[in-house]
């Protein structure tokens, strides 16, 4: 992702999740570890281009959950992010139909583990569930149940066993 449209995201997710700074940091967290598992995963760079806006977005449903259902539950989120996101995206410029399309739907399917189609979408899931993993303070023992169910890519996976890496 160039540098300048990185910076016009950011900052139109910082203004949108203005006064919410754990929203923030979360979003960062998301697009490092998004980023750093697409490379070394090597995916192409219409690819990675997709998935680091779609993990700087992902959450952009929260506010409108919130405000419409008084919930920001994860199915929610899925419902609200895409017409959110599809603002932002219009609004900083820089995404084809295609790309745009691509990115609403990611945004409207990351809290959907099962049917994971496309190593933008895996990748998303498991660099969304370390940053909540980590949190929410899950245990070990649950940390390694979402490796089972979630985990696919082997960056990830050496991401999730590094970070929660027992103490000898």
């Amino acid at each position: 992702m160039e540098d300048r449209q990185y910076a016009a995201l950011v900052s139109a997710m910082v203004q949108y999740d203005a006064g919410s700074p754990k929203r923030i940091q979360h979003l960062l967290k998301v697009h490092s570890f998004a980023r750093t598992i697409g490379i070394l995963e090597g995916l192409d760079a219409e690819t990675q281009y997709i998935l680091e806006t779609a993990a700087i977005i992902h959450d952009i449903g929260i506010r409108s959950a919130e405000e419409k259902y008084g919930s920001s539950a994860g199915y929610l989120q899925e419902k609200e992010g895409p017409e959110e996101a599809e603002k932002v995206l219009e609004m900083t410029g820089g995404y084809t139909e295609e790309q745009k399309a691509r990115i609403c739907w990611l945004v409207g399917h990351h809290h959907t583990y099962t049917d994971i189609t496309g190593l933008d979408y895996r990748i998303l899931v498991e660099a969304d569930f370390l940053v909540n993993l980590y949190e929410s303070g899950e245990r070990y023992r649950a940390i390694l149940a979402g490796e089972k169910n979630i985990f696919q890519t082997d960056s990830g996976k050496m991401i999730l066993h590094q970070m929660f890496k027992e103490k000898e």
